[in-house]
């Protein structure tokens, strides 16, 4: 990186100019304020905060391998269970609290404190240098990377003018200096920079106090469903550390009709994929009722209250029957499509607790399009309803839900139950379209498929630092801008005897140095001749 000279040839250069070197051990015997100083010398450098900004990346990768308790405390219980020993060890190293966890405070913090010891003293170290005069001309501008020199053919002071006027009109600051100009511009790269790491620093703490005050829960609709927005609707719900439930958004919101599309025309990869997801919503907020369209990509507020569609697929409505046609549970229960499988293939799990004389559990797995392969197994050829069928294993025993041990309703516990076989003694695997009606054996009752609704998954979140998140991006996105592509240049043009020097240094990078040098001296050049002639630019 270029560098500006001293000013006077030979002086030596003051211990500030020199160029910078690597962190140094930290001297012996200097006690312990010295060790202080040090080491805040060391953590306040724009070195420190990259390399802390790279171990807080590193810190996060855990989060997002292994479930946490503030997102999912019932799979984190699970994992610990089936890992023994080694899922002991995880949770003493708190991975399954990565975010809240001490070790990872410690490097949020710590890079707070790097980032404010490197933005305030280059802020105040910048403000005194755009207070001061642009520097003198040096004795030797010949040594300059840009330099143009040329034969003075009008009057020294009238030609030093017009290289004033026409330097001030590019942007520079100038002074006259005796027999020559001097200019200087470009802090805007500097005031850029600072922009930028102040917004930097701005961010991550408005993200923190976010994360503090805001929240965000998820909850499954199925078609007309209605969600209120307390605690107790939500399926999961993630609050911040100073959330406060009393300040929830009063609303309710009705799940009217769900829509999707998918495209049967493509050939390829490209068949059955999704092309539309459309939820039509009805909002009752400060006794108004108001109508939505909620797509992806495309939330809707309610209050402060942001809502987001995340997910979708189908609910298959069934009614369960004891021998004496007693209605032991009638309703959705919503199936989640399932990676693996083609054409929207969804499993779902039916609990059945009153059901009598024994509690009654089901695994089903969904076809929304019904076909064989070549292998002549069930496979869903396309995503939409056009052959719905329904495909289930059937369990007798104890579901486990009175033991108090929270359970999940897409799976099936069945370490206390056993498969309901028929007259010769298999497990029965039951199979339905909408409409059908199937018989279990041993007076176990009945199951019924009424038919299938739709369902959309919700992510609802909360965020007061939303409006200044969006300043502080913007003005961060402006300040890299300013940093990259706003040339810092001084400039400077002397007339000795008969001769004009026009010279150009620039700091950092700067292509066009010895352009601008060249264009001014020619600008001055041709304007000294021909006087009559307007200036470029004008």
């Amino acid at each position: 990186m270029k560098t500006f000279p001293d000013q006077d040839e030979g002086r030596k250069p003051a211990p500030s100019s020199k160029p910078a070197r690597a962190a140094e051990p930290a001297p012996a015997n200097i006690g312990f304020v010295g060790m202080v100083r040090w080491a805040w010398r060391q953590l306040t450098t724009m070195r420190a905060a990259l390399i802390l900004l790279l171990i807080l990346a590193l810190a996060a990768i855990p989060g997002s391998l292994l479930p946490q308790r503030i997102q999912d405390p019932i799979r984190v219980t699970t994992f610990i269970e089936e890992n023994g020993a080694w899922g002991e060890f995880l949770d003493r190293l708190q991975l399954f609290d990565v975010y809240s966890s001490v070790w990872f405070s410690s490097v949020y913090i710590l890079l707070m404190i790097s980032l404010v010891g490197c933005v305030l003293p280059r802020t105040a170290q910048h403000w005194r240098a755009m207070r001061q005069a642009p520097p003198k001309a040096p004795r030797r501008l010949s040594r300059m990377p840009g330099y143009q020199t040329f034969e003075r053919e009008t009057d020294p002071e009238e030609l030093l003018d017009r290289a004033e006027a026409r330097l001030k009109k590019q942007g520079y600051r100038t002074i006259r200096a005796g027999d020559h100009v001097a200019a200087e511009r470009g802090y805007l790269r500097e005031t850029g920079n600072l922009v930028f790491h102040a917004s930097l620093l701005a961010l991550v703490v408005t993200m923190a106090i976010g994360s503090l005050f805001g929240y965000s829960g998820q909850r499954v609709l199925v078609e007309g469903d209605t969600f209120a927005n307390s605690l107790v609707a939500y399926d999961s719900f993630e609050p911040g550390t100073y959330f406060d439930a009393d300040r929830l958004d009063d609303f309710r919101i009705r799940l009217d009709s769900f829509e999707s599309s998918f495209d049967d025309q493509a050939i390829g990869n490209q068949f059955g994929q999704p092309r539309t997801f459309e939820a039509d919503i009805t909002e009752f907020y400060e006794g108004q009722e108001t109508r939505h369209r909620l797509e992806v990509n495309q939330p809707i507020r309610i209050g402060g209250t942001g809502i987001y569609l995340t997910g979708n697929g189908y609910a298959p409505v069934f009614t369960t029957r004891d021998a004496q046609g007693n209605v032991t549970f009638s309703g959705p229960v919503v199936f989640l499509p399932q990676p693996e499988a083609s054409g929207y293939g969804s499993r779902g799990v039916l609990k059945v607790p009153d059901a009598q004389p024994d509690q009654l559990g089901f695994v089903g797995f969904l076809l929304p399009t019904a076909g064989l392969n070549d292998d002549g197994e069930l496979i869903s050829r396309f995503a939409e309803l056009r052959n719905p069928y329904v495909v289930m294993s059937a369990y007798r025993g104890d579901l486990g839900l009175d033991t108090g041990v929270p359970q999940s309703v897409y799976d099936l516990d069945a370490d206390n139950m056993t498969a309901i076989i028929d007259a010769a003694g298999n497990p029965i695997t039951l199979e339905l379209t909408p409409g059908e009606t199937v018989q279990l054996p041993d007076g176990l009752g009945s199951v019924t498929l009424e038919g299938i609704d739709r369902f959309m998954a919700i992510d609802i979140r909360h965020d007061p630092t939303q409006g200044p998140m969006l300043v502080f991006s913007i003005l961060l996105m402006v300040g890299l801008g300013l940093s990259l592509f706003v040339p810092r240049r001084r400039m400077w043009v002397r007339t000795t005897g008969g001769e004009v020097e026009v010279a150009a240094l620039a700091r950092g990078e700067d292509p066009r140095v010895e352009h601008a040098a060249r264009d001014l001296a020619a600008e001055l050049h041709d304007r000294a001749r021909n006087p009559e002639r307007p200036a470029k630019g004008h």
